[in-house]
């Protein structure tokens, strides 16, 4: 039997209005053999958590560079728990001060990427901490 392929949710929350970036890392896990969903531009947490359960991902991937995320990532987070979903892995990435990366990764975010990683190195570290699953 096959095994179930890991499925990545990446989303731009906030006002963001680039996302080059987030598409580059979605054709780079797609390539990887991973399943993946964009979300677009301008989400809402709450379209965010909606579209991850919804599609029965294994991991969400945030792409940031407004500054909001220790407004955005956190509210992600408390509404995951709150639909009982706090188990899907949350990594990060874009543009987030060092000073504000303990505060993120307490709160519940996996690993941040910031500018300079490369899509390999996010490649791998998804296949070492996300586990496939065995269809049902």
């Amino acid at each position: 039997m096959a095994e179930k392929k890991i499925r990545v949710l990446i989303a731009k929350p906030g006002l963001d209005g680039h996302d080059r970036g987030a598409k580059v890392i979605c054709r780079s896990l797609r390539d990887a053999g991973f399943e993946v969903i964009y979300t677009g531009l301008r989400r809402t947490p709450e379209e965010i958590v909606s579209s991850a359960i919804q599609e029965d991902v294994d991991v969400i991937g945030l792409s940031i560079l407004s500054g909001a995320h220790n407004v955005l990532f956190p509210k992600i987070m408390d509404l995951l728990k709150k639909k009982g979903a706090g188990d899907i892995t949350i990594i990060a990435g874009g543009i987030i001060p060092d000073k504000d990366i303990p505060h993120l990764e307490k709160n519940g975010i996996s690993k941040i990427f910031l500018p300079g990683s490369s899509t390999q190195e996010i490649i791998e570290w998804v296949k070492e901490n996300v586990r496939e699953e065995t269809p049902k």
